[in-house]
C-alpha cells in the first residue's frame, strides 16, 4: 500500500504483507421513473392526509414505475449512467451485482437481464437479497473481487419496483415506498484509499417485522394466498423504527472506530432514506450536524436497496461530495439486516 497518499485516518484494509489493492467508486448513476405520486393523490386512494404522511415520515412524493417498466429496466438505465460517468464501456464490465427484493421474476436474476440490456457480454452476473441493506451488502461483496485482483471492473446496482408489492389499501405502508435504481462502478483507483471499511449485520429472529409472506416455497401462489393478500409487503412500523435507529447507530460507531475517525471528520452522511424521523434520530444519536446528512426521502420515499445509491448519485453530481471527502453510508432493512461503510471519495 506504499503507493497511497498519507491519510488522517486508519485504513483497516491496508494490512501489512497482505497482497490486495484498494477499491474505489469511479462512477455513479441513478434512474427514477417519470410518474410522481403525491400525498394529495394518496388522499384520494386511502384514508390519509398530506399532513399525516409528511409529519410522520417526511415524504411528500414518490416515483412509480410504468406498468411495462420492470426492475431490470430501472437498473439498466442507472447502470448506463454510472458507466458513462466512469468512462467505462459495457464490454469492460467483469461482474454485475444487483441488490433487489423485487426481481422481474424468481429466476433468472435481474443481473442477467441487465447484462443483456446494456450489452455487458463478458460479465458474470448475480443478484443479492438483503432488502433495504442490499446496496452496502453488494458494495462489500463487489469490493472483494477488486481487492483480490479477481476482477478489475464491477458494476453494483440497487434497484426496486416496490409499487408491485405494496398493498395500496394499507395506509400504513403504501405511503412509504417508491421505485427507482442507483448504480456504482467499482475499480482500483491509483493513490486513493477508496472504500475503507464496511460492517454488516443481521437478526433473523425478527424476520416477521418486515416481510412479504407469499410467493416463495413456504406459501406459493394459490387462490387462497392471493385472496388473503399474502403477496404484499407487511411491516410492524413501530418495531422497525426502534430497531433501525439502534442498529444503524451501532453500525456507524463500529466503522468509525475501525478507522479511528470521529463524526467531526465525516463530510457527508448518507443514510437509508426510509423515514425522516428515523434519519433525524440516528443523526442525533451520532452527533451528526443536520447540514452534513444528505436526505431526499421527501422526493422519493423509501426505495429499499436503491435508496442510498440514488442519494449518493445526487450528492456527487450536485457537488456536495468532493474528492477526498470522507463519507459514511448507513442502511437498515428486512431480515432484519443492517450495515455501514466509510469511503474516502
Amino acid at each position: 500500500m506504499s503507493d497511497l497518499p498519507p491519510a488522517h485516518f486508519r485504513n483497516p484494509r491496508a494490512r501489512h504483507g497482505f497482497r490486495s489493492r484498494t477499491c474505489s467508486i469511479t462512477g455513479v448513476g441513478a434512474y427514477v421513473p417519470e410518474r410522481i405520486l403525491t400525498n394529495a393523490e394518496l388522499e384520494r386512494m386511502v384514508d390519509t392526509t398530506d399532513e399525516w404522511i409528511t409529519s410522520r415520515t417526511g415524504i411528500r412524493e414518490r416515483r412509480i414505475a410504468a406498468p411495462d417498466e420492470a426492475t431490470s429496466d430501472l437498473a439498466a438505465k442507472a447502470a448506463v449512467r454510472a458507466l458513462e460517468y466512469a468512462g467505462v464501456t459495457a464490454d469492460q464490465v467483469d461482474l454485475i451485482i444487483v441488490a433487489t427484493i423485487t426481481p422481474d421474476m424468481l429466476f433468472p436474476s435481474v443481473a442477467c437481464l441487465v447484462q443483456q440490456k446494456i450489452g455487458a457480454k463478458r460479465a458474470a452476473a448475480f443478484d443479492l437479497e438483503a432488502a433495504c441493506s442490499g446496496f452496502i451488502y453488494a458494495l462489500e461483496v463487489g469490493q472483494q473481487f477488486i481487492m483480490s485482483h479477481t476482477y478489475d471492473t464491477v458494476l453494483v446496482i440497487g434497484a426496486e419496483k416496490l409499487s408491485s408489492i405494496v398493498d395500496w389499501t394499507d395506509r400504513n405502508t403504501c405511503v412509504l415506498f417508491g421505485d427507482g435504481a442507483g448504480a456504482v462502478v467499482l475499480q482500483n483507483r491509483q493513490r486513493s484509499h477508496g472504500l475503507l471499511t464496511a460492517c454488516m449485520g443481521a437478526d433473523g429472529s425478527k424476520a416477521s417485522l418486515l416481510c412479504m409472506p407469499g410467493g416463495g416455497s413456504k406459501i406459493p401462489a394459490t387462490h387462497d394466498s392471493v385472496s388473503s393478500r399474502l403477496h404484499y409487503l407487511r411491516m410492524d412500523g413501530r418495531e422497525v423504527f426502534k430497531n433501525a435507529v439502534t442498529a444503524m447507530g451501532l453500525a456507524a460507531q463500529e466503522v468509525l472506530a475501525r478507522c479511528d475517525l470521529t463524526m467531526d471528520q465525516i463530510q457527508c452522511v448518507i443514510p437509508h432514506q426510509a423515514n425522516r424521523r428515523i434519519i433525524d434520530a440516528v443523526a442525533h444519536r451520532l452527533g451528526a450536524p443536520v447540514e452534513r446528512v444528505y436526505m431526499n426521502v421527501d422526493r422519493f420515499g423509501n426505495t429499499s436497496a436503491a435508496s442510498v445509491a440514488i442519494a449518493l448519485d445526487e450528492a456527487v453530481r450536485g457537488g456536495i461530495v468532493k474528492r477526498g471527502d470522507l463519507l459514511l453510508l448507513l442502511v437498515f432493512g428486512a431480515g432484519l439486516t443492517w450495515g455501514a461503510a466509510v469511503i474516502e471519495w
